[in-house]
């Protein structure tokens, strides 16, 4: 094998972001995939009705609750949860596939979904996991009160779920808290870029090492 790092062969990544509503996360995803062409999202299915700024596809895979009960009875879901009175969940074969394949996947998914991601003892090598905070309960009310894509219902139930997501920030490698994007996208970034290069992850370094190996032999009998 040459010694060319990019031939250096590595197991994908599955990047979680998960926070409560309004703290910033699905914002954070949007400008990390925008930036990063070697980062795809982990599109989810759910039963919650389209906003419209949303894209069947793109955002969501949007399916009715019987489709849902059948991927997810038929173990055709990574993760699943029931959020604000809508299920969500990951599909297992599009992941698996990228993560052999040396794609990386970034997930924007609640706590719930990452506690069974972390189950998944043949996946916990390949989990990064990080959860975005609010710099206060009062700015987390704010933004969504500024998004304007919910009622005051919905809103208030979002706060109060809100309290329980906030105390599960200790079940994550990385905590942010989100007081300023640019800064906040800046550490994600280099969180992302720092456990690509974990030893363990980059499964083609032993043959990397010895074709530079082979190169210092050769090298040395020319100069013999």
């Amino acid at each position: 094998m040459s010694a060319d790092p990019k031939t250096v062969a590595r197991r994908g990544l599955m990047f979680v972001l998960s926070s409560p509503s309004g703290a910033g996360k699905s914002t954070l995803a949007r400008e990390l995939l925008a930036a990063d062409p070697n980062l795809e999202i982990s599109v989810s299915v759910t039963t919650r009705a389209r906003r419209q700024s949303e894209i069947h596809g793109r955002h969501y895979h949007f399916i009715d609750g019987a489709d849902f009960a059948r991927m997810r009875d038929h173990g055709e879901l990574l993760e699943w949860a029931e959020v604000h009175g809508n299920s969500y969940g990951t599909p297992r074969a599009p992941v698996e596939k990228a993560l052999v394949e040396g794609r990386d996947i970034l997930f924007d998914i609640d706590w719930q979904g990452t506690e069974q991601l972390s189950a998944i003892e043949s996946l916990r090598g390949d989990l990064v996991r990080v959860f975005v905070l609010p710099p206060s309960f009062e700015e987390l009310r704010s933004r969504l009160e500024r998004r304007a894509e919910d009622d005051a219902a919905t809103i208030s139930r979002r706060l109060e779920n809100a309290r329980l997501e906030i105390t599960k920030w200790d079940r994550y490698d990385y905590v942010i808290v989100n007081r300023d994007l640019d800064l906040s996208l800046t550490a994600v970034r280099g969180i992302l870029a720092a456990e690509r290069h974990r030893r363990e992850r980059v499964t083609g370094l032993a043959d990397f090492v010895d074709g530079l190996m082979r190169q210092a032999d050769a090298a040395q009998k020319r100069e013999a």
